[in-house]
């Protein structure tokens, strides 16, 4: 009894927030639609990635073209795709990498095949006993497109791109 109660409670604080309640997964956007909540993304070539070598405690900077695989220690490090945000946006970095481990006797063992995000290195990165790698950047892609304006063609500059002077307003104390 106590349960159905607490559920139906729950039920009409999420509808009265605008928000939806389905098999117990809240869900809904609070008045935002699915077009302007997608973000720009950009498409990279090359993915960055720092190596940390815990017996000399050196950290490498490695860039990786994507499809190609690098060794860094007994760690072969291949990325298959990376994708950022433009400076405009909240930065959101990710990739998708496959690392394997050379043994002793010459066998690869894939240790890791996930996605990585440079925000929260702590969240997909790859920890060996000797060997961490983590996603810092991407790089080589293009930028996004230029806006299109409303009758199909893109944005010319005109009196909106014009920066104007501040007014300055006098605070009296």
């Amino acid at each position: 009894m106590r349960f159905e109660v607490t559920r139906s409670i729950m039920n009409m604080f999420a509808t009265v927030a605008g928000v939806g309640v389905v098999a117990g997964v809240v869900t809904g956007f609070a008045g935002t639609d699915a077009a302007s909540a997608r973000s720009v993304r950009i498409e990279n070539k090359i993915a960055v990635f720092s190596a940390l070598d815990k017996v000399t405690a050196r950290i490498s900077k490695i860039e990786i073209p994507l499809n190609e695989t690098v060794q860094f220690g007994s760690l072969k490090v291949t990325p298959r795709v990376c994708y950022s945000r433009p400076a405009t946006e909240r930065p959101k970095t990710t990739s998708f990498v496959e690392v394997s481990e050379v043994q002793l006797d010459g066998k690869e063992e894939k240790i890791f095949s996930g996605w990585m995000f440079a925000e929260s290195p702590g969240l997909n990165a790859v920890e060996h006993p000797v060997f961490d790698v983590w996603l810092t950047d991407c790089s080589g892609g293009a930028q996004p497109a230029q806006a299109v304006g409303a009758g199909g063609s893109q944005a010319e500059p005109g009196q909106d791109d014009v920066p104007r002077p501040v007014r300055r307003r006098r605070v009296r104390r």
